[in-house]
């Protein structure tokens, strides 16, 4: 009994320690620490409960079957449900950067599917704060109060998320504007929430040898590093418009520098629906195909010729205008998250898919070597056009039945060691890559994948 007490407080006393160490803010008073520490309390050790239960409940349930036999994959695959569903409720009850976490990993194809599909929910899911609150950060930030600033702010949110919400404004020259407000406290939150996600990860990375997510962490604390400065979202949004300055179908908001800090920013109000709002499309007499393809060379052009890849496409961060040239136009939001290619990995990657369409196996190998992924390049073809190292059919074709028995054997005989050694052999700019490419994809849902880019930048 008493053994059981000390190991049901465990979490709450790992949880404290976690949030005590993490809150330390010379800025911050004694006060103000331990009310941070208090919430860090709850969240950890809310987290370190949910993480102890999955990992016994593969423990148990696996430990009876061998990892080669059909019985084991069936039960794999209903545990990994399970784990997700209790991740997908940590998430809902953490929220905040719990739900930026559980987003990141929905968009990693590596996972398995029963994780992405089930966290692919949380896309959808934010609460806005009290305006009271939002005020409180644009008055602090802005040395200014609102009616000073503007002829009209609304008070409701127009967009909330994770770690943000964005109001609409008018400026005293009758300037429309969206307001994007971070949420107060957000930087002491996320020093003692990855701290908790790091802490997790090595754990359970130390029960379950074959589970390393050392690299997602770590990819994870970057993004967030880069989307909490306002200033460098604004600096990335203008260049990615100059990049794009010749385009006539993308628009990028221009930043109102004056009326924007590192918690504040103040950008034209561009008018829009989100791009997978099909009826949206119709009613308007806008071809969804053409938005498609439209979507899809903005971001080969990225990926190929600028090498400066917007990290977060999803539907909400992409808006379709009724105006513009041929009838509609893409409006990109939400510029925090970018990657910046080397010039080698773009040639890499171009020549990648080049031998991908040109179903060269030899030269997948090499580029699969020059990419940083080893032997693991044989997952190549499965992962970026749904077909094996040894297919014959061409893309956009049907595969043959054998063809479609082999795809299938070589996905039943994936190891989560195989996912986690293949996920740590890739480049972090191969990792961003795939991420942005699956958000896309998901995004749109209007073409077929191998239209993710544009075979003509490749030559």
């Amino acid at each position: 009994m008493a053994r059981s007490r000390w190991v049901s407080k465990l979490p709450i006393g790992l949880g404290f320690g976690i949030a005590w160490q993490s809150s330390y803010d010379g800025d911050s008073s004694p006060a103000e620490k331990l009310t941070l520490a208090a919430d860090g309390v709850v969240r950890s050790s809310r987290a370190v409960y949910t993480i102890a239960f999955i990992v016994a409940d593969y423990k148990l349930s696996l430990r009876r079957f061998s990892s080669d036999s059909p019985e084991y994959r069936t039960k794999l695959s209903e545990v990994h449900l399970r784990s997700a569903k209790k991740l997908l409720s940590l998430c809902e009850f953490n929220k905040g950067f719990y739900v930026k976490a559980g987003q990141f990993i929905s968009a990693l194809r590596q996972v398995p599917k029963e994780y992405s599909t089930t966290l692919s929910s949380l896309q959808d899911q934010a609460n806005p704060y009290p305006f009271k609150d939002i005020r409180e950060v644009i008055v602090k930030n802005l040395g200014k109060d609102l009616t000073q600033i503007f002829l009209f702010f609304d008070e409701q949110p127009i967009a909330a998320a994770s770690i943000a919400q964005v109001h609409h404004g008018l400026l005293k020259d009758n300037q429309e504007v969206a307001v994007k407000v971070q949420y107060p406290g957000l930087k002491q939150r996320m020093k003692i929430d990855i701290t908790t996600m790091s802490i997790l990860s090595t754990s359970v990375s130390w029960i379950f040898p074959e589970y390393r997510f050392g690299q997602i962490v770590s990819e994870f604390e970057r993004a967030m590093n880069l989307e909490l400065d306002f200033i460098q979202e604004g600096n990335n949004s203008e260049r990615a418009a100059r990049n794009f300055k010749k385009n006539n179908v993308l628009k990028i908001p221009h930043v109102y520098w004056d009326l924007t800090t590192s918690q504040v920013l103040t950008m034209e109000f561009c008018r829009g629906q989100k791009v997978d709002d099909l009826d949206f499309l119709k009613q308007s007499g806008i071809n969804p195909l053409k938005v498609a393809k439209a979507l899809m060379d903005v971001f080969s052009e990225m990926i190929f010729v600028h090498g400066f890849v917007h990290g977060d496409p999803h539907p909400g961060n992409i808006l379709v205008s009724p105006v513009g040239h041929g009838g509609f136009s893409l409006v990109l939001l939400d510029h925090g998250i970018y990657t910046e290619l080397d010039e080698m990995f773009r040639i890499n990657y171009c020549q990648l898919w080049k031998a991908l369409i040109l179903q060269d196996p030899q030269k997948i190998r090499q580029l699969g070597e020059q990419l940083g992924v080893g032997k693991y390049s044989k997952y190549l073809p499965v992962i970026f056009t749904g077909r094996t190292m040894e297919s014959k059919s061409v893309l956009g074709t049907q595969m043959s039945n054998e063809e479609k028995k082999h795809l299938k054997q070589e996905l039943r005989s994936l190891k989560m060691d195989d996912i986690s050694s293949f996920m740590e052999s890739l480049p972090p700019d191969f990792l961003s890559i795939l991420r942005t490419e699956y958000v896309l994809i998901s995004s749109t849902k209007l073409l077929h994948y191998k239209s993710c880019f544009n075979p003509k930048l490749l030559y």
